[in-house]
């Protein structure tokens, strides 16, 4: 997970217009912190070339590994809309993340 911008997009450029912003934290079930790691690993290449994707950003705690941190910021609902419905999201997130975590929580935000 060592690539954070997309396409070269300074952060502050990625923010300059507005969006969706999205922030989810993740709780693995315990010893499926690595399996979760690895998924996320494949997915977030993909999320990251989603067209309405302005920032898309997934770290792991260093105190508690299973924990994980998502900063995702969409150009507008639809975009956000799409990001859910595609098929790197089917597979990767709800087929092989989601069975695997003890806790998903997902707050949206407006940017100011």
């Amino acid at each position: 997970m060592a690539q954070y911008a997309i396409d070269q997009t300074t952060v502050s450029e990625a923010v300059r217009g507005g969006g969706l912003l999205v922030v989810a934290q993740w709780e693995a079930k315990e010893g499926q912190a690595d399996k979760v790691a690895e998924i996320l690993g494949r997915f977030l290449p993909e999320a990251q070339r989603e067209p309405g994707a302005a920032l898309f950003l997934i770290s792991r705690a260093r105190d508690n590994p299973a924990q994980f941190l998502f900063y995702e910021l969409f150009r507008d609902e639809a975009a956000f809309k799409a990001h859910q419905d595609s098929a790197h999201f089917a597979t990767y997130i709800a087929g092989q993340a989601l069975p695997l975590l003890e806790r998903r929580e997902r707050t949206q935000y407006t940017l100011l």
